[in-house]
């Protein structure tokens, strides 16, 4: 029974938001403008604050719902968050756009939401008010997920929650490695 629940996870995480977005608002493929990631930021960047809102929470929805319906089965905190991994894995390799995605905060941090609540909404609200004064999404997301993973721990959340949590947090700075490339060809075409 878990292997079609992890599949449909991944094919969950795997649904192009931005891309599907961009290219209804926009008529682009996103992968090739702006900053060239799949995301809710370079959406927001290209299109405006409405589709960038709007792919936002449909990245936010895959990872809740990805852990949602686990839950929903009686599985274990465990496969939650394995779930989750595999909705943000399916938001990074999507099998329906070419298995080039995006980074998987907005997934991630819907997943989060799903398994603490409370710390992840004490997160989010510090990732929102730090983009408002510094403009700087990095600096918000990582003072608002480290943030909400501390609070788990100290509010005494499962140890696996708390270390499950920072090793699907730190995908997204890997997958932002492996991007790189990608997207620094994407920024120099656009500025030469």
């Amino acid at each position: 029974m878990i292997i079609p629940v992890l599949l449909i996870a991944y094919l969950i995480g795997s649904l192009p938001s931005a891309l599907i977005v961009a290219r209804w608002t926009g008529g682009v493929d996103i992968r090739t403008v702006g900053d060239g990631n799949m995301g809710a930021h370079n959406v927001k960047r290209v299109l405006g604050w409405r589709p960038g809102i709007l792919v936002a929470l449909m990245d936010f929805s895959k990872g809740a719902l990805a852990v949602l319906l686990v839950k929903s089965l009686g599985l274990d905190i465990g496969w939650q968050l394995i779930a989750l991994a595999c909705a943000v894995l399916g938001h990074d390799f999507p099998i329906f756009a070419g298995f080039r995605g995006g980074q998987g905060l907005a997934a991630t941090l819907g997943g989060l939401f799903a398994l603490a609540t409370l710390e992840m909404l004490i997160g989010l609200a510090v990732y929102g008010l730090l983009y408002l004064i510094t403009r700087n999404a990095n600096l918000g997301a990582g003072a608002g997920t480290g943030l909400g993973v501390l609070l788990m721990a100290i509010w005494g959340r499962p140890l696996l929650m708390v270390l499950g949590a920072v090793a699907i947090i730190l995908t997204i700075p890997a997958k932002m490695l492996l991007d790189h490339p990608r997207r620094e060809a994407i920024r120099h075409r656009y500025s030469d």
